[in-house]
């Protein structure tokens, strides 16, 4: 099957400010792709250079064979883009705003599916102005959907909502998947590109730094479980602190998070807490907490640049 999305040693600059340098991407029909990043590590250049926003200053990009400077006009029939904040008229409703957009496309007809899929039917005759922060994302999706787009593009479509919106907007690009929709989708949020995306690509620095399912990450970076606790200064800076937990069962390294606190990462949580709690009955530790958790993307970031994905990066676009 031909790719829905080439795009061969793609780079980007701002002066002397790398903010894609040289990525390699193809997206398969269908498939669910999240690109994750801390904010201003390049993604959202890299998805406007997809967009046909932003032009690549080297590499090639192409979409269902196509080019941007060649087929510019087909190739905007065939995607759908939603931003991180759409502004709308405030003095039209609903469907008067889907009926708007839908004159650039023909796809008027759609417009009591496009209700009916965002989950805006009893909110049709509202102004734009009277809905709230979700209602107002889910119609900028109604919007990128109005041409039944073979590529769907979203940049951080739930930054700022609550999580109850968030999960609406979820709930509708499940929908998607069921109906073979290819989807390409910008977020910081790691639940959200667990939960949706079959694929996932880390991003920092302008670089693709890993790429695969969530096991693969989580293999490529000798993932597991994780159990975290404090310790007092006096015992996190004993010498023999990393000897005294490698007889854990499944251990697979120990690390210092900060904060006072020790992490085990580890192949099976529940053999390790057994073992752990035996431990803590005979040796002079003083526990006062205990975590434990799946290893997640935070953590494999963090792993892989020592910074979390949260932090905050200095690669901007103008």
């Amino acid at each position: 099957m031909q790719p829905i999305l080439k795009a061969r040693a793609v780079s980007k600059r701002f002066g002397s400010l790398v903010a894609v340098d040289g990525v390699n991407l193809e997206i398969q029909p269908g498939e669910f792709l999240a690109l994750l990043s801390p904010n201003g590590a390049g993604k959202t250049t890299m998805i406007e250079m997809i967009e046909g926003i932003q032009k690549p200053d080297s590499g090639s990009i192409e979409i269902l064979g196509m080019q941007w400077d060649l087929h510019e006009k087909e190739i905007r029939q065939k995607i759908g883009v939603a931003l991180q904040e759409t502004r709308f008229y405030d003095r039209l409703t609903t469907e008067e705003t889907l009926r708007m957009f839908g004159t650039f496309y023909n796809s008027r007809n759609r417009i009591e599916e496009i209700l009916r899929l965002t989950r805006l039917t009893d909110k049709r005759n509202t102004y734009t102005m009277g809905l709230s922060g979700g209602q107002r994302q889910r119609l900028a999706l109604g919007v990128a959907l109005l041409n039944q787009p073979t590529l769907l593009l979203l940049d951080e479509p739930t930054t700022g909502l609550d999580p109850n919106a968030r999960r609406d907007v979820w709930a509708i690009l499940q929908d998607l998947k069921e109906q073979g929709v290819t989807l390409i989708l910008t977020t910081h949020y790691m639940e959200e590109a667990e939960n949706l995306c079959e694929r996932i690509i880390i991003m920092d620095r302008g670089k693709f730094l890993a790429s695969g399912t969530m096991n693969d990450l989580l293999r490529s970076q000798e993932g597991g479980d994780i159990l975290e606790f404090p310790l007092e200064a006096s015992e996190l800076n004993r010498p023999d602190l990393e000897n005294a937990w490698k007889d854990t069962p499944g251990f697979i390294r120990i690390e210092k998070p900060g904060q006072n606190r020790i992490r085990l990462v580890v192949k099976d949580v529940r053999p390790a807490l057994q073992y752990l709690f035996e431990k803590l009955g005979t040796d002079a530790w003083n526990l006062k907490e205990l975590v434990c958790r799946r290893m997640d993307l935070d953590d494999l970031f963090t792993r892989m640049t020592g910074r979390h994905l949260n932090a905050q990066e200095t690669v901007t676009t103008p």
